[in-house]
């Protein structure tokens, strides 16, 4: 039974919120359109946090995902508004996407490249990519937010599935879980029971709503892309060797750089992504967007219960995890408690959960 909490202390501590919330909040937290919010909300953490699992696995951390969210929105605001590629419709906006994912994934490949080949702390490199990424925005913006995008990104953001491809993508989702749980014998149900107990609550919102939200759509893909990496791939086996004992798997003939080189590459990528659906949820580009983005998935991923000394954890956990932060901050909007108690919450919640991770590992 202990080890069943352990495994899952993540998604017992997000259902417990849940309950306390519900209470607190008269029932507002469950409607079905705060649930709906609730997802939306999730996403863009969600998103961040599946790539910082990877990174952290690896021993790693990467303190410059909040600056490239900001950056990679500018590129869109930039190629969108001053360039005019608005005025090209579908082909304008998938045009500035792929800038945005462009400008992530150059920012992560210049981070891996220097933390993989030239051996500097990832600290350092991404400390000092925080600052070159956040003034590279303020300069090509000139200090002001760009706007409106086109009307063709708005459904990235705003958009809802039928109630029919709602009804086909949860069935989906389910069976997924479903299967992986019968692979993984008696553990597996134990361990994948909340995230289908999960599923099952959400989709009735969505389907007693307005669908399924087209913007969790991008995190039910990460999700599912990088958790397939982590468990079926050489390169999922390869991370967790390289946090379990970096020297130990480089003898093993485990390809450490070229790892740690992509692992980058991915979590800039992810920022990239989380940049284009941020300015399409706002409407606009901000040059200060995206601060404190990196503490929100740090504390996603260390609350689904990854190790910060690496080779210990899951992409569902730090699932769990963000849901967990964003039901935090939802609840506590829907009591009108001040954002900043908000972030104090935050740190206590990172500290505890850290310092229960070592325990764990001392015992």
């Amino acid at each position: 039974m202990m080890n069943l909490i352990r495994r899952n202390g993540a998604w017992i501590g997000f259902f417990v919120l849940a309950i306390v919330l519900t209470i607190a909040t008269e029932g507002s937290f469950m409607s079905a359109r705060n649930l709906t919010n609730l997802m939306r909300q999730t996403t863009l953490n969600g998103v961040l946090a599946a790539g910082m699992t990877l990174v952290i696995l690896t021993g790693g951390i990467d303190l410059s995902i909040g600056s490239l969210v900001a950056l990679a929105g500018i590129a869109v605001g930039f190629t969108q508004i001053t360039l005019g590629w608005s005025a090209y419709g579908v082909e304008g906006a998938l045009a500035s996407a792929a800038c945005a994912l462009l400008v992530g994934l150059l920012a992560g490949v210049l981070n891996g490249a220097l933390i993989a080949r030239l051996r500097i702390a990832p600290f350092v490199i991404t400390l000092g990519m925080m600052v070159v990424a956040r003034g590279l925005a303020l300069i090509v913006s000139g200090g002001a937010s760009l706007s409106p995008m086109s009307e063709v990104l708005d459904p990235l953001a705003n958009g809802f599935l039928s109630p029919l491809l709602t009804a086909v993508l949860l069935v989906v989702i389910a069976g997924g879980f479903a299967r992986a749980a019968w692979v993984g014998g008696r553990k597996g149900w134990a361990d994948l029971l909340f995230p289908l107990l999960v599923t099952a609550g959400f989709g009735f919102a969505f389907l007693t709503y307005r669908g399924f939200p087209i913007l969790g759509l991008f995190l039910v893909a990460v999700i599912g892309i990088t958790g397939f990496l982590m468990v079926k791939t050489t390169f999922g086996r390869s991370i967790y060797a390289i946090g379990s004992n970096e020297r130990a798997a480089f003898w093993a003939g485990v390809p450490v750089r070229s790892t740690v080189f992509w692992v980058y590459a991915l979590m800039g990528l992810l920022s990239g992504l989380a940049g284009l659906l941020l300015t399409a949820r706002l409407n606009g580009a901000d040059p200060n967007a995206g601060q404190l983005f990196e503490l929100d998935a740090i504390a996603a991923v260390v609350i689904g219960g990854t190790s910060l000394r690496g080779g210990q954890g899951s992409v569902i956990g730090s699932l769990a995890g963000a849901l967990t932060i964003a039901t935090l901050n939802n609840g506590m909007d829907l009591m009108g408690v001040p954002s900043f108690y908000q972030m104090v919450l935050k740190g206590v919640i990172i500290i505890v959960a850290v310092t229960l991770d070592r325990s764990q590992r001392a015992a």
